[in-house]
């Protein structure tokens, strides 16, 4: 064989398999002249409203952007740290965890993370994987629970701009994992872990996920249908009894009817009619963001105990914690499945045939 065939034709340093994990997004900072550039990207994807276009625009940028982001900033200093945005945080912890994991067994993956709004961009983390040499990219959400608003949403961001380039990487897309049994353990372990540690033990138990509007479901998006899925498949292995476990969605916004019942309402509810103690717990949230640090832990806490309540205590998220880190690596790695197996083998022949290689 010719040499000269490897400067033209050999796949060189590209064999590497990329895996990209893609999160919602966050502001760079807690200030109205952050969070205004976010807000309007993400208020002004297609999939997240799904309203007339021209008249959206008018009311996003003449109402909403001039008060709304105020307001945000406000919420995301209740919770932002020292080391900046908690989920921005988390998510560099969950990458770094998964690619210990998976490289410890295969040293040919790459991991790397985006925001779908926000920085650092789904776009750019694609960028970067290619560039390291992935000819292979598994895009891994970080929402269990199928929604277009969410999940469709990321596909629009990753996929036409892979599609930009002249070597266009195979991808996969991981399946949701909703109810997957690594998933639903590592939520188990979390929520109950929590439980055996509160000083005061939760007459109610709320799982709360964020909703999406009533017209999306009657559109034929799955997202109901998986949740209620997610809760039927955790509530055996809860510490909880199931008599004691409610299901609710939070994050309405608009005036269009959301899914029921709604956490606030839920939430004053329980106070009014005299239940004291209460847990809440958010299983669509794979790390802890503003709704559930602010929303479910400051707000949440405002509105149980102003109808009646004593004492609510908001279960971490999976994070970073290691029963949900495995799990995340198992999950991964059935979906890389015959990427897998074929590296080994290809690694092999390349080593026998390439004149290259044989030559060093």
């Amino acid at each position: 064989m010719d040499k000269r065939a490897c400067e033209f034709g050999c796949r060189g340093s590209k064999d590497k398999i990329g895996v990209l994990i893609a999160q919602l997004g966050t502001p760079d900072a807690p200030t109205p002249r952050a969070v205004r550039p976010y807000l309007r990207q993400f208020l002004s994807d297609p999939r997240v409203i799904e309203v007339n276009r021209v008249l959206w625009w008018i009311l996003l940028n003449f109402i909403i952007l001039v008060t709304r982001p105020k307001r945000s900033a406000r919420l995301y200093a209740r919770i932002w740290g020292t080391d900046g945005s908690p989920l921005l945080t988390i998510t560099k912890k969950q990458t770094a965890g998964i690619e210990a994991r998976l490289r410890a067994t295969h040293e040919n993956i790459e991991v790397d993370f985006g925001m779908r709004y926000g920085k650092p961009s789904l776009e750019s983390a694609v960028d970067r994987l290619i560039e390291k040499g992935c000819s292979k990219i598994l895009l891994f959400p970080m929402y269990p629970q199928y929604s277009a608003a969410t999940t469709a949403s990321t596909y629009d961001a990753v996929l036409p701009h892979i599609l930009k380039r002249r070597w266009v990487p195979t991808v996969r897309v991981a399946e949701p994992y909703f109810a997957h049994p690594k998933y639903i353990n590592a939520l188990a372990v979390t929520i109950n872990e929590h439980i055996s540690k509160m000083s005061f033990k939760p007459e109610r138990l709320v799982l709360s996920y964020h909703g999406i509007p009533e017209k999306y479901v009657s559109k034929g998006d799955p997202y109901c249908c998986q949740c209620l899925e997610t809760t039927g498949a955790l509530l055996p292995k809860l510490s909880v009894p199931t008599s004691e476990v409610i299901h609710t969605f939070q994050s309405r916004f608009g005036r269009d009817p959301w899914l029921t019942p709604y956490t606030d309402e839920t939430l004053e509810e329980l106070g009014h009619s005299g239940i004291k103690k209460i847990a809440v717990c958010a299983p669509g949230f794979t790390a802890d963001c503003l709704e559930t640090l602010d929303e479910l832990g400051n707000e949440g806490h405002e509105q149980f105990t102003e109808a009646g309540g004593e004492e609510i205590s908001v279960v971490p998220c999976l994070n970073d914690h290691p029963v949900w880190l495995d799990g995340m690596a198992d999950i991964i790695r059935e979906e890389l499945g015959s990427w897998l197996e074929g590296e080994a083998r290809r690694a092999q022949d390349c080593q026998i045939l390439c004149p290259l290689k044989r030559v060093a």
